[in-house]
């Protein structure tokens, strides 16, 4: 048994929590939502979805307060919220401790090696859940497809390792790279595809792929970001690019991105981490985004309305 805490615990990494307890580790989940928390806490955390339904015990709170020295630390929050968790997240560190940062879109792991340390860091990437929140205490996801994981700097490899069993054991399918940047641009190819384009349409990603309109903008984005990757000199091992996004999209066409999500609960959403990295990048190698520009413009202009 393994102690590991998520810092970071809305929808996805309430499904990392529940299966990881289910397996028998001693799991912290740490939420800026004290509903979540609290309801966590007097009720257990419910998953279900793909992986079946469950209930389980795990520790549940607002702050890392009182947590002490973990196995595995688990930064799952949104991009922009890296560095405050990244912080929070230093009183939970040992010698051997390793911390992973799961985000969206690019920028994250740079963010959060200069606040634990580029030698306990290891980059990860997931896709293919679907997740969100069926209310206070319980999640559902449609899928379990992509969990990756590479060394940012210096972490040894038996470290990786071991931090990558702890997800094995609780079901997870686990693989390891040594090109991070592949490993990062396969599942950013698919984020910018589907994330902006549903916050702006409210498509779900399978309605997306059958609304040609929709679809013809979806398609923009990804073929802008194919092509700032391969100017950036970034290998993709995925065949077709288009059609491995859209075999990808086919497994969970109920979904709808946590960027639609965070629009429908009026949150603040990735858009510059995932849609708005492509023309950053872009101006860079000289590649035209015009899409991707035209979604992020529209997603900010729809966020300012709340924000």
């Amino acid at each position: 048994m393994s102690k590991v805490a998520i810092v970071g615990c809305g929808a996805m990494g309430s499904v990392y929590a529940a299966l990881m307890a289910d397996a028998g580790h001693d799991v912290y989940a740490v939420t800026l939502w004290p509903d979540h928390a609290q309801a966590m806490a007097a009720n257990g955390l419910r998953c279900e979805g793909i992986s079946g339904d469950r209930t389980v015990r795990v520790h549940a709170s607002t702050t890392t307060d009182g947590i002490g020295i973990c196995d595995l630390v688990i930064i799952a929050t949104k991009a922009f919220d890296v560095e405050s968790a990244a912080q929070a997240s230093v009183p939970l560190l040992g010698p051997e401790t390793v911390v992973q940062s799961i985000q969206n879109g690019l920028g994250s792991p740079e963010i959060a090696a200069l606040i634990v340390g580029a030698d306990r860091l290891a980059v990860g990437v997931v896709g293919g859940f679907g997740a969100s929140m069926r209310g206070p205490g319980h999640v559902h996801h449609n899928g379990m497809e992509m969990i990756r994981f590479g060394v940012h700097a210096g972490l040894p490899k038996q470290l990786l390792q071991a931090s990558a069993k702890i997800w094995e054991s609780a079901g997870f399918k686990v693989a390891l790279f040594d090109d991070i940047k592949q490993m990062v641009w396969e599942k950013l190819i698919m984020n910018v595809t589907f994330s902006g384009t549903s916050c702006t349409t409210e498509l779900t990603i399978g309605e997306i792929m059958q609304d040609p309109d929709a679809w013809k903008v979806a398609r923009g984005c990804a073929e802008e970001a194919i092509a700032v990757a391969y100017a950036a000199g970034i290998k993709l091992d995925v065949g077709d690019p288009i059609e491995h996004i859209r075999k990808l999209g086919g497994k969970i066409p109920n979904a709808r991105p946590s960027m639609l999500l965070d629009y429908l609960a009026k949150r603040r959403g990735e858009i510059d981490a995932i849609n708005g990295s492509i023309p950053r990048l872009g101006k860079q190698f000289g590649v035209p985004t015009p899409v991707n520009e035209t979604v992020v413009g529209i997603v900010k202009a729809r966020e300012r309305g709340y924000i």
